[in-house]
């Protein structure tokens, strides 16, 4: 299997056509939908929070079977994790894309349940407080 750095890559990265917008419906969701698992699965294990259209990121491209997404997959593939809540256009024009490993809702709960947990619920607590704390550690809260 196909590495990354220490991310495994799955085994359609190494499948040519996956690297080409599939002009049958039926094929083309399923190729989006691979598409959006990998990305945000990269990005949780990387902690990437933020990525480019116009600018190089890794899965974008396999030197092994000299393939690159175009912009318009690229543009396909972050769309849809948008359209789904999982990420956020950052500008207006859709070139950069904040990515949400969890939906907004998801982490509002994360962080009330962390609260809940942990006896915060009627202080303040500052987000340098949860990412660097002692009760954070292990809870995916320390980013």
């Amino acid at each position: 299997m196909q590495k990354l750095g220490e991310f495994k890559l799955p085994h359609f990265f190494n499948y040519p056509p996956y690297f080409t917008l599939q002009p049958v419906r039926d094929t083309r969701e399923k190729q989006i939908q691979l598409w959006k698992e990998l990305i945000l699965d990269y990005c949780k294990t990387q902690k990437v929070f933020v990525i480019g259209l116009e600018e190089e990121f890794p899965l974008f491209t396999n030197t092994v079977i000299e393939r690159s997404l175009t912009f318009e997959a690229r543009e396909a593939f972050l769309s849809a994790l948008v359209s789904e809540g999982r990420a956020e256009w950052m500008d207006k024009g859709h070139r950069k894309c904040l990515i949400l490993w969890h939906r907004i809702q998801e982490w509002a709960d994360i962080l009330l349940q962390f609260a809940k947990d942990n006896g915060l619920e009627d202080g303040v607590v500052t987000i340098e407080e949860i990412r660097f704390g002692t009760e954070s550690q292990g809870t995916g809260l320390e980013i």
